[in-house]
C-alpha cells in the first residue's frame, strides 16, 4: 500500500473530523435506516478523535494500548447498558470494536511518523482535559444510539441495510477513504449476524 505523506494524512484526518462533527448527534428512529445513519455519524466522530489521541501519545512517548483504561470503559458500558435498554454483551462488543478501530488508526499514524522520522507539526490537545471528555460524551451518545439500533440489528437484511447506510454516509460527507478499514471494524458487530454486507 502506498504511504501517504504526513501532511496529507493529518489534513485528511482534520477533514474527516470536521465532516464527522457536522453530522447529527441525536438519533430518531422513524421507520427507516436513520438509526444506522446516526450511529455511523457518531462512530465517525469517535474515529476522528483517534488522531489527536495518537499525537498526544506520540509526544509523550505513551503506548497506544492502555489495557486497564480499556477494561474500565468496557465494564462501565456493560453496567450502563441495561438501563439504556441495550444488551450488555452487545454494548461490550460494540465498544471493544470502537477501541480496536481507534487503535488501528493510531497504529497507522505511528507507523507513518516512524517512517518519515518526523513528529506531527502541531502540538496535540491535552488528552485528559480536552480529548477524553469528548470521548466520554460520545460514549453517552453512542449508548443512546445503540438503543435505537437494537430493534433492527436482528433483521435478516441488517448487514445489507447497514452497508447501504455506510455508502450513503460516505457519499454525503465525502468520507476520508483512509478510514474505510477502521470504520468497518467499528461497525463489525452492529448487526446480530455480524459484518457489513456487500452492496452492488
Amino acid at each position: 500500500m502506498r504511504r501517504r505523506s504526513k501532511s496529507s494524512l493529518l489534513a485528511s484526518a482534520a477533514v474527516a473530523c470536521a465532516l464527522a462533527f457536522a453530522a447529527p448527534a441525536t438519533v430518531h428512529a422513524d421507520g427507516d435506516d436513520t438509526p444506522f445513519t446516526n450511529l455511523i455519524a457518531l462512530v465517525s466522530q469517535r474515529l476522528a478523535l483517534a488522531e489527536p489521541v495518537a499525537r498526544w501519545k506520540w509526544a509523550h512517548q505513551e503506548p497506544i494500548t492502555d489495557a486497564p483504561r480499556e477494561e474500565a470503559l468496557l465494564k462501565q458500558v456493560e453496567a450502563k447498558a441495561s438501563a439504556a435498554q441495550v444488551d450488555p454483551e452487545f454494548a461490550r462488543q460494540f465498544f471493544r470494536d470502537q477501541i480496536d478501530a481507534s487503535k488501528e488508526v493510531q497504529n497507522a499514524l505511528f507507523a507513518n511518523w516512524r517512517a518519515l522520522k518526523a513528529a506531527p507539526e502541531t502540538s496535540p490537545p491535552d488528552l485528559a482535559t480536552d480529548t477524553r471528555p469528548k470521548l466520554d460524551r460520545l460514549t453517552q451518545s453512542l449508548m443512546s444510539a445503540l438503543a435505537h439500533v437494537e430493534p433492527i440489528r436482528h433483521a435478516e437484511d441488517c448487514p445489507v441495510r447497514l452497508a447501504e447506510s455506510v455508502a450513503r454516509w460516505k457519499h454525503l460527507t465525502r468520507y476520508n477513504s483512509s478510514m474505510n478499514a477502521p470504520l468497518m471494524r467499528a461497525l463489525s458487530h452492529v448487526c446480530a449476524t455480524g459484518g457489513v454486507g456487500a452492496v452492488g
